[in-house]
């Protein structure tokens, strides 16, 4: 099994030699490609590799262009330390897209991807590829926030929020445990960062999370009263004009 490695930053390349070497001890792995050029050559003269290494930005442009200017039949992986190219990249003969620094079972994940539709087929099936395309295009969420305790940086994890709420212009993440921090942030830029199958904005004022919720009662002129956990000062109300919304997003 020949492997092709394209990537112009060498310690990157041993890196990847080395994670290669450990999960295909049999495989032959090419020496360093760092440029489009050299890529291009090498596929010239050669015959078509097993697999194919691909780094993103390369010393001399693009690695897209080595598709332009030469047909590929081998399955690619690309690895590139920048998202910002993945649905460019399955337009093409990719099969994974590693983001740098490879982590070994990614890297393991993608190896049995191509043994399992490259090793008894010549390419991967549509299905397969489709579902890819769609994994990409899924917005990537906010994970964590950096807060200040004292005079020291630490980070708060989505998973341990269970509301938002603005008070007197200022904008506080209330924990599960009860704990609260203050985040340099907007409720209305967090509407916009949060997953909306866990995250709901009820009012101007707060937003909860699906499991912070203990009670749902009807409330003066349609909007529904709502009892959290932790408890809270402010009336978690819906606003009339998100009731419906509210519904929809707990019927789910």
């Amino acid at each position: 099994m020949k492997i092709l490695l394209i990537e112009d930053e060498f310690p990157a390349y041993k890196r990847l030699q080395k994670l290669l070497k450990f999960q295909l001890p049999d495989a032959h792995i090419s020496e360093q490609i760092e440029s489009v050029s050299g890529a291009l050559k090498y596929l010239l003269n050669n015959p078509a590799p097993a697999l194919i290494f691909m780094d993103i930005q390369l010393a001399d442009g693009l690695s897209f262009s080595i598709f332009e200017q030469s047909e590929i039949q081998s399955p690619v992986i690309f690895t590139t330390a920048f998202d910002q190219y993945a649905l460019k990249a399955f337009k093409v003969h990719s099969i994974d897209y590693l983001l740098k620094p490879i982590e070994e079972d990614a890297l393991a994940e993608a190896i049995n991807k191509y043994k399992k539709y490259y090793q008894t087929k010549n390419q991967l099936p549509a299905q397969a590829l489709q579902q890819l395309v769609q994994q990409m295009q899924r917005p990537a969420y906010r994970e964590r926030f950096l807060v200040k305790i004292g005079n020291s940086l630490s980070y708060l994890s989505i998973n341990d929020i269970a509301y938002f709420y603005s008070d007197q212009s200022l904008v506080f993440a209330k924990k599960s445990n009860g704990k609260q921090h203050h985040l340099d942030t907007t409720l209305d830029q967090l509407e916009k960062e949060l997953d909306p199958a866990h995250f709901f904005r009820i009012s101007r004022k707060i937003i909860v999370h699906l499991d912070a919720i203990r009670k749902i009662d009807p409330y003066f002129n349609g909007r529904l009263l709502l009892s959290l956990f932790p408890e809270t000062d402010l009336q978690a109300t819906v606003s009339r004009d998100r009731v419906n919304d509210f519904k929809a997003w707990l019927d789910r």
